[in-house]
């Protein structure tokens, strides 16, 4: 049901990722590094990011530790947002020991699209990547150097949240951000650990906190490499799927979701009853393996 020990979280705190994004986790005048937001005349939002490429060992489960390639030192990369319409840049610098790229899921002209061997971004180089948001909904982005998989495999990836129009806007919750992801330790191209947000059954050690009667809304991406699918179930309860977010309606109303990589979707449950729910990937090697997790409903705080 775990590991014995804990894994430090002074460099990478999965309960901090999971409400995190756009730098929001980092001191103020940290975060002006990293993310600079300006208003623009048309109502949208210029929004300026620095991501960087960096070799690091990163923890996987207690006393474990991965030769990872990150973005800005941690895996998942850091979870950018905007809202449909705004503006991105993103100036990708690559202080790794590899080429690498950045590759956004969505729209965006070809040249912005590092994909081909012309877009890798040498060791010690930079690269402007600017493009809008579009469209609306639950994306990824992450490294397309080849080989591919390797690339990916190592850690560069990441999750991107486009919001819908500020005029119709999505029901406000409490909301969370799932990365399904796996290593490879040993590299015989299997993995031996699973998680979301990386940190093996970090979730069945330290629960995901939720109230009672309020709506819980869930960007779940898939980013693990060498198995052909992933998934999320979740004990007790049902949650409405809305695959990759670009609609406002949901598909389906359910209680385990497949994902292939790449794949992604938004789901939105709320919790009835106080207590402790299971979640894990319904492969039960990969829950056994570290895919597993709790939320803690608690009854709703008076006001």
């Amino acid at each position: 049901m775990g590991p014995v020990g804990r894994v430090s979280t002074d460099t990478f705190d999965p309960t901090r990722f999971l409400r995190s994004w756009n730098f929001s986790d980092l001191p103020v005048d940290e975060r002006a590094r990293f993310y600079r937001e300006t208003p623009r005349a048309d109502g949208t939002t210029l929004r300026e990011y620095e991501l960087v490429a960096i070799d690091r060992d990163i923890e996987i489960a207690p006393g474990l530790f991965f030769p990872a390639w990150t973005y800005n030192g941690q895996v998942p990369g850091p979870t950018l947002r905007a809202t449909a319409g705004d503006h991105l840049r993103i100036n990708f610098v690559n202080q790794g020991s590899h080429p690498h790229t950045l590759h956004f899921h969505g729209w965006h002209a070809p040249e912005m699209d590092g994909s081909l061997p012309a877009h890798q971004v040498l060791p010690g180089e930079s690269f402007l990547y600017e493009f809008h948001a579009d469209p609306f909904g639950v994306h990824l982005y992450h490294c397309h150097a080849n080989p591919l998989k390797r690339h990916v495999h190592k850690g560069l990836y990441g999750a991107f949240i486009i919001d819908p129009p500020v005029a119709s806007p999505r029901p406000p919750a409490d909301e969370l951000v799932m990365v399904l992801n796996a290593f490879d330790t040993n590299f015989d191209a299997e993995n031996e650990v699973y998680a979301a947000n990386t940190v093996a059954s970090f979730y069945m050690q330290e629960p995901i906190r939720v109230e009672v009667g309020q709506l819980v809304r869930m960007y779940v991406v898939n980013l693990t490499e060498f198995d052909l699918v992933n998934s999320l179930h979740l004990h007790g309860m049902f949650f409405d799927v809305f695959r990759t977010g670009t609609s406002m309606t949901s598909s389906e109303s359910t209680d385990t979701i497949m994902l292939c990589q790449g794949e992604r979707a938004i789901l939105e449950t709320t919790f009835r009853y106080p207590g402790e729910f299971m979640f894990h990937a319904h492969q039960s090697e990969f829950a056994e393996l570290g895919w597993m997790g709790l939320f803690r409903a608690e009854a709703r705080r008076a006001a």
